[in-house]
This record gives structure tokens, sequence and C-alpha cells, in this order.
């Protein structure tokens, strides 16, 4: 009995590993691509008909070879789990909202420190 809960458990902390897994634009196949949250069906064909005619060498590269691809869109891409050679896109987390508001309570706290 303790044998079949503990697999059900150790089951359960691998398949909970793969549903956050990165996918790698250049080593993804279609289905992997879009199970990224914001891929869809058109935009993997995209993707995959690009990296025929050569890997994916950054974001940059992977934003001037797919259409429609901008800043805004890659860095949403690249919080979903989306990576180009292992890496996510620079500044993505710098997208969220967070970091804006950390900016005004530093200020609001050195003028009270004066």
């Amino acid at each position: 009995m303790i044998k079949k809960l503990m697999l059900a458990l150790a089951t359960l902390v691998a398949s909970a590993g793969f549903a956050f897994a990165q996918v790698d634009v250049n080593k993804a196949d279609a289905a992997a691509l879009d199970g990224v949250k914001g891929v869809g069906p058109s935009m993997s064909k995209a993707i995959l008909d690009e990296r025929a005619k050569g890997e994916f060498k950054d974001w940059a590269d992977l934003q001037g070879r797919i259409k429609g691809l901008g800043d805004k869109k890659a860095a949403k891409l690249s919080e979903a789990g989306l990576v180009v050679n292992g890496k996510g896109k620079e500044g993505a987390a710098a997208a969220k909202p967070v970091a804006k508001d950390a900016k005004p309570s530093q200020t609001a706290d050195a003028k009270a420190a004066t």
C-alpha cells in the first residue's frame, strides 16, 4: 500500500515538473510549441518553417524571422516558458508592473529620510 502511494506521489511530482518545463524553439516539435501559452498553430508552423532554414541564434533572430513577434509578445512568450538556446528574453521580467512600483516607493523613502 505504501509503495503504491509513493509511486503515485512520485508520478504527480514528475508530471508537475513537466507542466512548467521550458520549451526551446530550436529543439521543440509543433506540439511542444503549441503548449506554450500564446503560441498557436500558425506561429508554431512559422517557427518550424524558419527553423528548417537554420536554427535561431537568439531572441533578436527569432523576432526578425517570425512575422508579428514584437518585443511585448516575445517577453510574454518568454515568461510563459519559451526560450532560444536555453535563454529567456532579456528584460522579460522587467515588463511586469511590480518593477515599476518599486521606483516611486524608493523615491518616497528618500524624501522622507531628508
